[in-house]
């Protein structure tokens, strides 16, 4: 058994056989993709753009979603195919995309009929015929020979450049003719400047000649007793009259015209140098993503979704998502503040900015799906309940409690905490979400916290305000007085 039966076994080998009448689309076409000789694969700027994207699609992650079709789900998990990874399987789509502006993905079925692997082939070898019922099939051709068949519905189309035919992307022969030819004829008025740039011509005029005969055996001596290797000077006879050299100039395309050229292929294909030459970092990147990259992965995305779930499926969250993290290509100072920002106001857990350095999980049961907010760092779960806070030994009265505490803090960190108390005596707050942000940021007691905010709002507005007027001045911390004790003492001297 081959690689084809291996595949794509023995059933699309067979039903090859059997289709015979060409499809047709609304207006009368015949759909078959035909694809330019031109070999443009084989030019080295081309290939290099293609490969630039190539790479970078290479690196999508796809996931299939939902709870239906648990086999297929299992199957694609960690790979399209037996014989494919998913980075080779999505570099070699996006390759024949941008080759092509058409790419098929055919289901690899098992024996009851079932999709199990995608498979990518080439347009260029594919057309559509009908078989029983009108019913349309692709029939596609490989390279040893080999053909198979399955129905159009089953299978999905990507395309680019989509405009008279209904079925597969325009083909870009006209489009890259003009430019593929002008770099041909750069490549070549190259070569031959370097060869000529070493060669040595010239005419002259010569008499006591009749036969063109004699004229030619002159010229042969001539050279050879004068092109030999240990001949440093050309001897002339009395006999040549008017020796002039001659002289060539071949054309070579100036910078200007030789970066329009560039210009043309990075544009046809979204990249630039940058990208060719792994350069582009940050605002960069992202522009190449969402340009080049992101809508293939949606397009994909909706191909494959299409091709392997219904309708209803569908609708009830069934799909494929192909996405990319584009924050791993960010640069290491735009990594860290985008960490720094997202973990300390608790929007990123810490596997989630883990995942932007690129570095393992921690497990669940380990904290990893915890959030970090800022305020002495406290550990926040999924439902933004604390996760572990150290309980007080015994009660304490709220209103003695404050006073007390207060000796820690300075007049921006007691305001802070007024303002909370305020937003939830107002309403602003929830209670729960009073008592998880004062003791993620302050560090009380949860019994200490429900007991405060119970407290009249007017008692503890007189005893933070008594204690920041008289007490504590609010630009002198605790730890400024008395020469940085940490003990802060009223106007009688005396220690709270």
């Amino acid at each position: 058994m081959g690689l084809f039966e291996a595949i794509f076994g023995s059933k699309q080998k067979q039903a090859a056989q059997d289709k015979r009448t060409y499809w047709q689309t609304l207006n009368g076409y015949t759909p078959y993709f035909s694809s330019w000789n031109g070999n443009a694969y084989e030019n080295l700027l081309i290939r290099a753009s293609i490969d630039a994207r190539a790479r970078h699609i290479s690196k999508l992650k796809v996931e299939c979603v939902g709870t239906a079709k648990d086999k297929v789900r299992n199957a694609v998990k960690n790979r399209p195919n037996s014989f494919q990874t998913w980075s080779q399987f999505l570099y070699r789509l996006s390759t024949i995309l941008d080759m092509q502006n058409s790419a098929i993905i055919v289901p690899i079925l098992d024996e009851y009929g079932r999709t199990n692997g995608f498979f990518p082939i080439l347009p260029d070898r594919t057309e559509i015929v009908t078989g029983e019922n009108n019913v349309p099939y692709f029939r596609y051709e490989f390279s040893n020979g080999e053909k198979a068949a399955i129905e159009k519905s089953l299978c999905g189309i990507m395309t680019k450049f989509q405009y008279k035919d209904d079925v597969f992307g325009t083909p870009s022969e006209k489009t890259l003719k003009e430019t593929l030819d002008l770099m041909t004829l750069q490549g070549q008025s190259i070569k031959e400047a370097t060869e000529q740039s070493g060669s040595f011509r010239f005419m002259a005029k010569l008499n006591n000649f009749s036969k063109n005969t004699d004229l030619r055996k002159e010229a042969k001596r001539f050279t050879v007793e004068n092109m030999k290797s240990d001949n440093g000077v050309l001897l002339f006879p009395s006999d040549y009259e008017d020796v002039k050299e001659i002289k060539s100039t071949p054309y070579v395309m100036d910078t200007e015209q030789g970066k329009q050229i560039k210009e043309n292929v990075f544009n046809y294909y979204g990249v630039n140098e940058n990208v060719l030459q792994n350069k582009c970092t940050g605002e960069e990147y992202s522009s190449f993503y969402e340009g080049a990259v992101e809508p293939f992965a949606v397009q994909l995305s909706e191909v494959l979704t299409g091709m392997t779930f219904t309708s209803i499926e569908q609708t009830n969250g069934n799909g494929f998502v192909v996405s990319s993290n584009r924050l791993q290509y960010l640069s290491n100072a735009d990594k860290n503040a985008i960490s720094q920002a997202m973990g300390d106001r608790g929007i990123m857990d810490r596997n989630e900015i883990r995942d932007i350095w690129q570095l393992p999980p921690i497990p669940e049961e380990e904290g990893g799906s915890d959030f970090t907010i800022r305020g002495e760092y406290y550990m926040l779960k999924k439902d933004g309940s604390v996760k572990s806070v150290q309980a007080a030994s015994e009660p304490v009265n709220a209103t003695t409690g404050l006073t007390q505490t207060l000796t820690n803090y300075n007049g921006s960190k007691i305001n802070a905490l007024l303002d909370i108390i305020r937003s939830y005596k107002s309403g602003e707050f929830s209670r729960e979400q009073a008592i998880n942000i004062i003791v993620a940021t302050y560090g009380y007691a949860i019994d200490f916290v429900e007991g405060l905010l119970d407290k009249d709002a007017g008692i503890i507005e007189d005893t933070a305000s008594a204690y920041q007027d008289d007490i504590l001045p609010t630009d002198v911390t605790p730890t400024e007085k008395e020469g940085g004790t940490g003990d802060a003492k009223n106007n009688n001297g005396k220690t709270e």
